[in-house]
């Protein structure tokens, strides 16, 4: 069965060439040149890697990178972009990565890349990634939704999971109002402040022990949310 790569890019003509050439690899290409279609694609349709720019429309490749590892810790994520300093590697990698590839850059090379990726990625089907987690006395599972707090288990709903999953993975920093649409709503939704601010609020229900006056789970007004392990 051909190997189904999702690519990310919105330069035409860049995007046609590298459909050419992957497909003359004998890979099934999907191309898309808009950030929140390729988060949709993604959660509708299996593929065994994501080829994916930083800078497209709507939501940016790093934006779609974080959204696939809310989801999957597995499928290889590569980036080509023309954003290629240090930093910006560095960024690509943290978020997801598995691999970047700065523009301009050498087709034979990019070709290679992938299929070191998928053979990787066969050999080793399981990446390296959190999915349990706990902090106090508290335990989370995201494969099952399971969790346990000072009142006793209990089952997270996918929303939830997703949205602490996020908050976790960036624990001791706010995150903004709009990355929480972009990777767990994928802009397909627009929950208002208020609705981000009742999923705080159920944190606080589930995992703290006054959610009066919460340790773990901050809001920040006008800015975003917090967690803080202890």
């Amino acid at each position: 069965m051909k190997k189904r790569i999702l690519l990310l890019e919105d330069e035409k003509h860049l995007a046609e060439t590298l459909k050419l050439n992957l497909e003359l690899e004998g890979y099934n290409v999907s191309v898309l040149g808009d950030g929140q279609v390729a988060i949709a694609r993604f959660k509708e349709e299996k593929f065994d890697l994501a080829v994916l720019d930083i800078m497209v429309p709507s939501i940016d490749g790093i934006g779609v990178a974080e959204s696939i590892r809310l989801t999957n810790t597995k499928v290889p994520i590569l980036f080509l972009s023309a954003k290629g300093t240090a930093e910006d590697r560095i960024l690509g990698l943290k978020k997801g990565g598995d691999d970047y590839i700065a523009k301009p850059f050498n087709l034979e090379e990019l070709l290679l890349r992938i299929k070191k990726l998928l053979s990787r990625n066969e050999e080793n089907p399981v990446k390296t990634n959190f999915n349990e987690y706990t902090f106090g006395n508290n335990y989370i599972n995201f494969d099952s939704y399971e969790a346990k707090g000072p009142n006793g288990d209990f089952t997270l709903t996918k929303k939830e999971a997703l949205l602490l999953k996020l908050l976790i993975e960036n624990k001791n920093e706010v995150v903004s109002r709009e990355k929480i649409l972009q990777t767990v709503w994928g802009y397909a939704v627009y929950p208002s402040t208020r609705t981000i601010d009742n999923f705080v609020l159920a944190f606080r229900k589930y995992f703290e022990l006054d959610p009066k006056n919460p340790i773990h789970f901050k809001s920040l007004r006008g800015v975003g949310y917090k967690f803080n392990e202890s």
